[in-house]
C-alpha cells in the first residue's frame, strides 16, 4: 500500500500542476476510497480519482488529460500485495516503446508517470528540445500562489476593532446605539520583484526563468514586477502579461537589448533602487553570480535592497548540485544579505520556489 500511496500522491501532484484542486485532503479521500476498490481495475481507479480529486466542471477535462498521460492509457497494474507499482509498470511499457527522449521533430510527447518524475528533476540545460518543451508546458501550469500581507484598507467584520464611524452613523440614523460595528484590515498578495539575469553564462536557463516569471505575472498581475538584468535594467512586466507564454517571450525578446552579454548587477540594482522601490516586497534575483562589475558595489546595493524588501531570495541554477559552493565574486558579495539561496535548475526546483513564495 505504500507503493499505491506514492503513485497516487504523484498523480495528485501532476493534477495540481495542471490546475486541478487535488489538495492533501482530497488525496487522502482518494486513498480511502481505493481501500474499498479493486486497484487493478483502471476504470475503478479512474472514477475514484475523478469523484474525489475534481472540484469543478473545469477540472474534468484536465483530469482526463492527466490520467491518460500519467497512466499512459494502460491498465494500472497494482494489487494490494503486489511488488510492481504503476510507475514501474509504465517505465517497462515505455522501455518497450523505445527512447523516452521523445520524437526528433522537437514536439513534446505525452509524459508518462516515470518520464514526468525524471523530467521534474532534470537540469533544463541538459534536456533535449522535446524534453524542454514538455517541461515548459508543465511550467505554464504552475500556480504562482502568493503569501498575503495586511493592507491599510479596512472591511466590516463581526469582531475586531470598533468601527466608530459606522457605529455613530447608525446611532444617528436610528436614534440610539443599537449595535456596535467592527472592522478589520483587508489583505492583499505580497508583491514579488523579480530580476532575471539574461547574460551569456545564464543563456541555458534564461528562457525557463522567464517562463517562471510569466507564470508569476499571470497568477498575480498586480503584485508582480519583472526586470531583465545583464548590462542594462529593462522592465518586462508588460510583455509578460500576455496569456500565451510563447507570445510573451517573443515580446520580451524585442525589448531586451542585452541578451547574452555580461552581468553588472550592482549597477542595475543601484539604478532600480534610485528609480523604484521594493519596500515590503519579496525580491527574487535569478542569477549565477558571475558579476563583471565591482563586487563591492553589488554588496552595498544588496544591503540596501535587504533593508527595503520583506525577503531577498537568490535563485542560482548551480545550487541544485550537492557540491556547489558560492565562490564567485558576485555570490560572495550578495550572500550576507540573502534570506534564502535556492536552486533554479529544474521544474521541481521551481515548484519548491513557488511553494516558498506562497508561504513566505
Amino acid at each position: 500500500m505504500d507503493e499505491l500511496a506514492a503513485t497516487m500522491t504523484g498523480f495528485a501532484r501532476t493534477l495540481r500542476a495542471a490546475g486541478v484542486a487535488a489538495d492533501h485532503e482530497r488525496t487522502q479521500n482518494l486513498l480511502r476510497a481505493l481501500d474499498h476498490l479493486d486497484v487493478t481495475d483502471q476504470r475503478e481507479v479512474y472514477w475514484a480519482g475523478r469523484l474525489t480529486l475534481c472540484a469543478t466542471p473545469d477540472d474534468l477535462p484536465r483530469y482526463d488529460r492527466c490520467f491518460a498521460a500519467y497512466f499512459g492509457g494502460r491498465k494500472a497494474v497494482l494489487s494490494r500485495t503486489a511488488t510492481t507499482s504503476v510507475t514501474r509498470h509504465l517505465a517497462e511499457r515505455q522501455g518497450d516503446d523505445g527512447d523516452e527522449g521523445g520524437d526528433d521533430d522537437g514536439t513534446a510527447a505525452p509524459a508518462t508517470a516515470s518520464r514526468i518524475e525524471v523530467l521534474r528533476h532534470r537540469d533544463v540545460a541538459r534536456l533535449t528540445e522535446a524534453e524542454r518543451a514538455e517541461v515548459h508546458r508543465m511550467m505554464a501550469l504552475l500556480k504562482g500562489g502568493r503569501a498575503r500581507r495586511r493592507s491599510r484598507r479596512f472591511e466590516s467584520a463581526h469582531r475586531g476593532a470598533l468601527d466608530q464611524r459606522r457605529t455613530i452613523r447608525d446611532a444617528l440614523r436610528k436614534g440610539e446605539v443599537a449595535r456596535l460595528r467592527h472592522r478589520r484590515h483587508t489583505t492583499r498578495p505580497r508583491t514579488v520583484v523579480m530580476f532575471v539575469d539574461v547574460s551569456g553564462s545564464m543563456a541555458p536557463y534564461a528562457e525557463t526563468l522567464l517562463r517562471f516569471a510569466h507564470a508569476l505575472v499571470r497568477s498575480e498581475p498586480r503584485a508582480t514586477r519583472v526586470y531583465s538584468v545583464g548590462t542594462r535594467l529593462t522592465p518586462i512586466t508588460a510583455e509578460l502579461r500576455h496569456r500565451d507564454p510563447g507570445t510573451a517571450l517573443n515580446e520580451v525578446s524585442k525589448v531586451v537589448p542585452d541578451w547574452s552579454g555580461g552581468t553588472r548587477l550592482g549597477e542595475e540594482l543601484k539604478e532600480f533602487l534610485a528609480r523604484f522601490s521594493a519596500r515590503g516586497a519579496i525580491a527574487l534575483i535569478a542569477s549565477d553570480g558571475w558579476e563583471r562589475g565591482d563586487p563591492g558595489l553589488l554588496g552595498a546595493q544588496m544591503a540596501r535592497l535587504a533593508r527595503q524588501a520583506y525577503r531577498v531570495i537568490w535563485v542560482n541554477p548551480h545550487k541544485g548540485y550537492a557540491d556547489y559552493q558560492p565562490l564567485t565574486g558576485g555570490m560572495r558579495a550578495a550572500l550576507p544579505h540573502l534570506d534564502d539561496l535556492v536552486a533554479g535548475h529544474s521544474l521541481a526546483a521551481f515548484e519548491r520556489l513557488s511553494e516558498r513564495l506562497a508561504h513566505a
